[in-house]
């Protein structure tokens, strides 16, 4: 696949800048924010693209930022608590990929986006119904209604991403999407502590749980929102597109799948094998803080979510440097390495918790910058809903498997069994990227060139 190597008028290939037809809109509002064609409206989608993950995001985490409320509240172990977990991953399996496929295929990226962002708020809605009466099988639906919404939404992100920004800005746009969604779980691990302790003033029990996931359930209403703009904005700008030329997409079938090339596959690999040591450790993150560096509740939280706050400022910025820089493998080596140094530091010292949690903030900023846009420069663009779907699928299978997995290690074995479990995982994902990287020297591949040599190809 040939990656747009043009500027930024356009980044989207179906959108091109047309001076003529800024005049056919009347007043300055209309030339500038309601003209598909002008700069600034594609950056005012961006924003919505954003802000489509917030609730998504924020309610994800919702029972790291409470784990010790969940357990005394709803009396269940950390087995049955890392289940919320596992129960959001089991169904993207293999729903993921279809919802990847039925977004190519079926609905397009508009009506995909607008259901799978009602599935996600009626499973945000079940999870609360289930904590404010105690039923811990409908909080269970709930997340896993949740799980299947969430996914599939991040195949839709990811594919408006690329539709609206493929070329030059693509790896500080992905940068920039997940600097959104981790404003969305940064908030989450600062507000929902407070949030808890305000509604224990005036109800108890496991009423405080339900209590607060119904506050938390609003974000998602809020992303819906910012869907149905998105929608409107994307529908506005195929309009021009019609009127200026013709646009025929072939349908795509399942048996493309079949020539999805092995580094493809190796991408897949490091996306199960890095952020299984990621999210599983923010989920559990908490406690430890608490029993290793002696932290009350509200400093655990704090700390916890440094990875999450280093990563809504750093993302973008690491995303353009990439964008300017290119190598996106080599980046993508050095943030897995330098992540594998944050967990050893968190296992084998005692040194300030800020330290290791900011390194893997930074690190995982600078992996999810470099790492996704990967799948655009290998794949056809008519199939990245299927192709990111594929992804999504596989690394919740990890993430399933391994939030079980992590329960069970912290029940048996305890914090340091878990982060030397976390290491080996990394070390599988530095190996693939190794791999990549010599499969794409040794095919002449645009993966790691440089940006201008990229643009030249």
């Amino acid at each position: 696949m040939e990656p747009n190597s043009s500027g930024i008028n356009d980044q989207r290939p179906d959108i091109q800048q047309n001076s003529s037809d800024e005049h056919d809109e009347g007043g300055c509002c209309s030339r500038v924010f309601c003209n598909p064609n002008h700069t600034v409206y594609r950056f005012v989608a961006l924003i919505f693209m954003c802000l489509l993950g917030f609730g998504s995001y924020f309610c994800y985490d919702n029972p790291g930022a409470l784990q010790d409320k969940f357990k005394e509240d709803l009396k269940i172990n950390t087995t049955q608590f890392v289940l919320l977990y596992s129960i959001y991953s089991w169904p993207n399996v293999i729903l993921c990929f279809i919802g990847g496929f039925l977004i190519d295929r079926v609905f397009g990226i508009r009506l995909g986006t607008l259901l799978y962002m009602m599935i996600l708020l009626i499973g945000a809605v079940l999870f609360a119904l289930g904590g404010y009466i105690n039923a811990f099988w409908l909080m269970i639906v709930g997340r896993f209604i949740f799980g299947i919404g969430g996914e599939s939404l991040a195949v839709a992100q990811n594919n408006y991403a690329v539709r609206w920004f493929k070329g030059k800005e693509l790896n500080m746009v992905f940068g920039l999407q997940l600097s959104f969604a981790r404003v969305g779980s940064t908030i989450n691990f600062i507000v929902m502590e407070p949030l808890y302790n305000w509604v224990s003033t005036f109800t108890v029990g496991y009423h405080r749980t339900g209590t607060v996931l119904f506050f938390a359930s609003i974000t998602c209403g809020i992303s819906l929102i910012c869907a149905l703009i998105l929608t409107w904005m994307d529908k506005r700008a195929d309009k021009k597109l019609t009127e200026n030329s013709e646009h025929i997409e072939e349908p795509v079938k399942l048996s493309v799948i079949k020539d999805f090339s092995g580094v493809f596959w190796l991408v897949t690999v490091i996306c199960v094998a890095y952020y299984v040591a990621i999210f599983p450790f923010v989920a559990l993150g908490k406690i430890f803080f608490e029993r290793k560096f002696d932290y009350d509740p509200q400093s655990a939280n704090v700390v916890n979510s440094i990875v999450y706050i280093l990563s809504a400022v750093a993302s973008p910025i690491l995303g353009f440097v990439i964008d300017k820089t290119g190598r996106n493998l080599y980046w993508v080596i050095i943030s897995i390495c330098t992540t594998i140094g944050a967990h050893s530091m968190l296992a084998f010292t005692f040194w300030s918790p800020y330290i290791g949690m900011v390194t893997l903030g930074l690190s995982y900023s600078l992996l999810a910058s470099a790492l996704w846009p990967l799948v655009s420069l290998i794949i056809p663009e008519s199939q990245l809903g299927t192709a990111y779907g594929i992804c999504q699928s596989i690394q919740n299978l990890g993430l399933a498997i391994v939030s079980l997995i992590t329960g069970i290690i912290v029940d048996k074995g305890g914090y340091f069994m878990l982060e030397l479990f976390f290491l080996g995982c990394l070390i599988v994902a530095l190996m693939s990227a190794v791999c990549i990287a010599i499969l794409d020297y040794s095919q002449k591949g645009i993966l790691n060139m440089k940006s201008n040599e990229r643009q030249m190809y």
